[in-house]
């Protein structure tokens, strides 16, 4: 038998490399951009939009833009008008009331120290490898939330007292959203777990709750929590408001997240649940090691998305007279000083938003990639 012939044996021609239309940046753009005649009408539409979009808001915001100075005299033209691009100066100046408001600024390290703490516990509950991941978990869930209490609102321990109506800014957003955010989930679990019982006078309940909360709009919510519900207590019986609005988030964040919930247990095989009664566990037991794992697992997007949802709905807030994040930028920009640059502080906050809630997207995916939601 003869052998194969080499590349150097007269006769053998090597192999070509392939086309350059075919590899590097030329390649991929005809694949992906430029692959059939409608991808590249939609490619050249969207490198319009961007030519035509992108420069003006880069000039406006970053190129024209003035970054430096301590008053809006810096962003004003020659006839005292504001200046046609943004007036970075308007965040520094008003950075402390952007991020707390009227909350007393001798008193802003117990603030700090919650910052801290709650960091710190989630940065060992994300990080691989880090011992005791439970104790930090309880401990957010138990212990971190009336140390918060105490903290925030003074009054005991020979702390100042401050008021919730000078409670504001991003500080006042993470309170209201964080709160909503641990109470919905749990409350959430329960919500579903008794519209899915076979107690009719059970699911009859929580059906009716789930439906009520999740007809009305919240900005209704918070009119009743904030003017309605006092009416219907006793006489000098009284609740702070911010208590009123985070019992009514919550609530209402619960009935959404109860949906969400409810559609991850559907799509749970029946023979999860004939298996685990088989193995002789009772219905708790049934839930908490069998069902609800796999349940959360296949919703983690569903959950992430309406904490996301609840975040930003933090914003309506304003209208019961809570002084928001967004709140205290418009709040800012209606001071006589600085009328006019409003779009500056609506730039920063859609700023700040973005990056949270870019930043729980992220987390939702790198969880269902570690525990492999698609499989």
């Amino acid at each position: 038998m003869n052998a194969l012939p080499h590349d150097s044996e007269p006769g053998h021609h090597p192999d070509l490399a392939p086309p350059a239309t075919n590899t590097g940046v030329v390649g991929w753009m005809k694949e992906n951009l430029f692959s059939s005649p409608a991808n590249a009408v939609l490619t050249l539409i969207a490198a319009y939009l961007i030519y035509a979009l992108v420069p003006p808001v880069l000039n406006y915001f970053i190129l024209d833009a003035v970054w430096l100075g301590d008053n809006s005299d810096v962003c004003r033209n020659e006839t005292g008008g504001p200046i046609a691009a943004a007036c970075w100066p308007f965040v520094k100046v008003w950075f402390k009331a952007l991020m707390f408001y009227r909350y007393p600024t001798e008193e802003l390290w117990r603030i700090y120290i919650t910052y801290i703490l709650f960091a710190g516990s989630l940065l060992a509950l994300v990080l691989p490898g880090v011992p005791g991941k439970k104790w930090v978990a309880l401990f957010l869930l138990t212990v971190f939330p009336v140390l918060c209490f105490y903290l925030y609102l003074g009054g005991s321990f020979g702390l100042a007292r401050v008021e919730t109506a000078d409670w504001g800014g991003l500080f006042l957003t993470l309170v209201i959203s964080v709160t909503g955010i641990v109470v919905s989930l749990p409350v959430g679990i329960i919500l579903a777990l008794g519209r899915r019982s076979k107690m009719p006078v059970v699911k009859a309940v929580c059906v009716a709750f789930i439906e009520l909360w999740r007809g009305v709009p919240l900005i209704t919510v918070l009119f009743m929590a904030s003017v309605m519900f006092p009416l219907f207590m006793p006489e000098g019986v009284t609740f702070d408001k911010l208590l009123r609005v985070l019992i009514g988030v919550s609530l209402f964040s619960a009935a959404y997240m109860a949906e969400v919930v409810r559609g991850g247990l559907q799509a749970i095989p029946k023979g999860q649940f004939e298996g685990a009664m088989a193995l002789g566990l009772n219905f708790p037991k049934m839930m908490v090691f069998i069902v609800m794992p796999q349940a959360l697992k296949i919703v983690i997007p569903g959950i992430v998305n309406t904490f996301i949802g609840l975040f930003k709905d933090t914003t309506l807030v304003s209208v019961v007279g809570l002084f928001d994040f967004l709140g205290t930028v418009q709040s800012a920009s209606s001071n006589p000083d600085w009328l006019g640059f409003l779009n500056t502080g609506y730039a920063f906050a859609a700023l700040i938003y973005w990056i949270f809630c870019f930043s729980m997207s992220q987390y939702s995916q790198h969880i269902e990639r570690k525990l492999h939601t698609g499989h």
